[in-house]
């Protein structure tokens, strides 16, 4: 009989059995799996408001609390990673973002879950919802503060919530990810310009010859400069998910709602779809452009 208990083992398909003479079952008192991850508070927040309840609204209030949980994940990669470099440490970034890319990939493949819920089925509890929208996760915004992609009218959003405000008004006048790359550039001997090094860094970063020039000298030494190498490619990985996860955040939105106005008074599709060509760190796409062929006669071939 499955799952019948013989002399501490359990059966199991197709004949196998477990031993579980070891398993704890007395709990009382001591902390358990559910206890270790405050499932109690966790599986009770989810509320739907729609009344009577409807089906899919619990869907979609789990895809954007799962969203959320990443988002936090990623933040703290990316201050460890932003620690390290101020440190001039980059090789221990490498696992950082390479972590931001896989956490990344599961954030674009939550997209076909909330995919299937359909336009007919949504407008039934979007009401609900009101003026919360996701141009208000402050995590979001949050991370693209940390990426660059600075914008002080966004503040404005959380002004309702002083705390939440005040750190992402540190992390706006903060130096971006980029920047502090570029910094540590500079520190190892790398022509950055001062300019670049002195900027308004609550601006986002604008293209600079001068820069290209740095990255365009890294990517033809790459030996000479192996970790520099290594740290602009895994910038460029973060940078390619993150407008993969926009563009699908748009197809997706357009599929359930087509061009209605979002709930928090953007203009919808046509809001996300002008962020899908956004990238944080323009020269190190440019850059591909500049690399010299080899054999070729600027490389000194024939």
């Amino acid at each position: 009989m499955l799952g019948r208990m013989t002399d501490g083992q359990s059966s199991a398909p197709g004949g196998a059995s477990h031993n579980l003479s070891g398993l704890t079952t007395d709990l009382h008192g001591k902390l358990d799996y559910a206890g270790y991850l405050c499932l109690d508070r966790l599986l009770a927040s989810q509320r739907p408001l729609s009344s009577p309840p409807h089906h899919d609204e619990l869907l979609f209030i789990i895809q954007h609390q799962t969203t959320e949980l990443w988002f936090k994940l990623v933040i703290h990669e990316l201050l460890a990673a932003l620690d390290h470099i101020r440190r001039d440490e980059l090789e221990p970034t490498f696992k950082i973002l390479a972590r931001v890319k896989h956490i990344q990939s599961q954030l674009l493949d939550q997209w076909s879950v909330l995919a299937t819920l359909t336009p007919t089925e949504y407008v039934q509890f979007r009401h609900v919802l009101g003026p919360a929208s996701g141009v208000q996760s402050y995590q979001n915004r949050l991370i693209e503060f940390l990426m660059g992609n600075k914008d002080r009218r966004m503040l404005a959003v959380f002004s309702h919530k002083p705390e939440i405000h005040a750190q992402l008004t540190a992390a706006l006048e903060s130096p971006s990810l980029y920047d502090e790359f570029l910094r540590c550039l500079a520190r190892r001997g790398h022509a950055v310009p001062a300019e670049i090094l002195q900027r308004d860094v609550t601006v986002p970063h604008e293209p600079h010859p001068g820069v290209l020039a740095v990255f365009k000298g890294i990517y033809e030494n790459v030996r000479s400069h192996w970790d520099a190498y290594e740290m602009a490619e895994k910038l460029i990985d973060i940078d390619e998910s993150y407008s993969l996860w926009r563009y699908r955040h748009a197809k997706v939105v357009q599929r359930v709602i087509g061009f209605k106005r979002g709930t928090g008074g953007t203009s919808g599709v046509a809001y996300l779809r002008q962020l899908t060509d956004l990238v944080f760190f323009p020269e190190l796409w440019e850059v591909r452009t500049h690399i010299q062929e080899h054999g070729s006669p600027a490389a000194g071939g024939a």
